[in-house]
């Protein structure tokens, strides 16, 4: 029997999701763990878990009324496990386990097994957490990014007073650079460059740490900002509401310490309010700039969930986007810990629980409306 679905029955539904709907919540698996892969290889881009955020979303899906939520870890016995539990739907919190381009090999494999997911599909999280496919396609977009190239070892030793693609991109810019990992997470393994002449140390430095292709760009001396952008269905006031454009937020301005040309990873320095300000009157043109900026990604790039921008400005004010992570933090917020993107939510009167809730009744929206042929263990519930 075929489901009638328009967004006016989307709260309906969705209280009679809250005591059925089994949801797992997915984080990276250790491959150091006897069992979780078959062979250990490399991972170029920095693991880490993120278990305990794992829990914070799961522990808000619980909060908000759903009484069948479970953990699970990304690796080998996966598949299995959502086997056993009879999960509906899955929600990846994971950078992948090992491997190159780690974060499509999850959804990929949950697409194999017609297992529906709060996340970007393969090809939009190989896109996004690889910073130069994602540079070319807002070039071809028309979007303003820094200049780059990348280089490989494979390719030589790179000499940027030989290198033609150095010189036809770069022209008679001579430094500051920017180097860093093509694939990376939380600002680690950038180096910041006066000149030309020392990229081939640092470059080498990239590929040395992580065995991968190195990205060179200008670097840009401005003011660095972050908005976060996700879907068309919001949760505030115990309401659900259905926007006309995705929903960007959490419109911030990143405040650098001192004397350091980049912001500085998460791992090193923990994510506090005073590491950040978030965008109000005075800077209202910057704000809209931003908000415009991301709802144009976020369209254009065809995503179906969360990202977080980042963009710097060059020393005339110009915006340029640096890149996008594809798995933004979203660690529950404490009194001396928050993360880039739950900061703003104050300022549309929504919670932690309301913003975890968007997110998946926003991925539940979209399936009912577009593709409920695949999701039909879900309708059968629902019906």
């Amino acid at each position: 029997m075929r489901l009638t679905y328009h967004f006016d029955l989307l709260s309906a539904y969705m209280e009679r999701l809250y005591r059925k709907l089994r949801i797992a919540v997915i984080y990276g698996g250790d491959k150091n763990q006897e069992g979780s892969v078959i062979y250990k290889t490399h991972n170029p881009r920095s693991t880490k878990t993120y278990k305990q955020v794992a829990h914070d979303i799961a522990n808000a899906l619980e909060n908000v009324g759903f009484e069948q939520v479970f953990v699970m870890a990304d690796d080998i016995t996966l598949a299995e496990k959502l086997k056993q539990e009879n999960i509906h739907i899955c929600w990846l919190n994971t950078g992948g386990v090992q491997g190159y381009n780690p974060l499509c090999h999850t959804p990929a494999i949950l697409e194999m097994l017609g297992m529906p997911y709060v996340g970007h599909n393969p090809l939009n999280s190989s896109i996004l957490d690889n910073k130069h496919c994602f540079k070319l396609e807002l070039q071809a977009l028309g979007f303003k990014t820094a200049p780059f190239m990348t280089w490989h070892p494979s390719q030589g030793i790179f000499d940027s007073r030989e290198n033609s693609r150095f010189l036809f991109t770069f022209e008679d810019y001579s430094g500051p650079f920017i180097v860093k990992p093509i694939s990376g997470r939380a600002s680690l393994n950038i180096y910041f460059v006066e000149t030309a002449d020392p990229l081939t140390d640092a470059v080498a430095q990239v590929h040395q740490i992580t065995q991968n292709t190195a990205l060179i760009e200008t670097y840009l001396p401005g003011r660095e900002f972050c908005v976060a952008v996700c879907g068309y269905i919001t949760h505030t006031k115990k309401r659900f509401c259905k926007n006309s454009h995705p929903f960007a937020f959490s419109t911030i301005e990143r405040i650098l310490d001192p004397g350091i040309p980049i912001f500085t990873s998460m791992d090193q320095k923990a994510i506090s309010t005073d590491r950040m300000q978030l965008l109000k009157d005075k800077n209202l043109d910057i704000k809209h700039n931003l908000i415009d900026i991301a709802q144009r990604i976020y369209r254009d790039f065809s995503l179906n969930t969360l990202v977080r921008i980042d963009l710097r400005t060059d020393d005339r004010g110009t915006l340029y986007i640096l890149e996008a992570n594809p798995k933004p933090d979203l660690t529950r917020p404490t009194e001396n810990v928050t993360s880039l993107v739950v900061e703003g939510l104050g300022e549309y009167g929504m919670s932690y629980e309301d913003l975890i809730l968007s997110l998946l009744a926003d991925r539940l929206d979209y399936l009912l409306t577009y593709r409920s042929n695949t999701i039909a263990h879900i309708v059968e519930l629902i019906q």
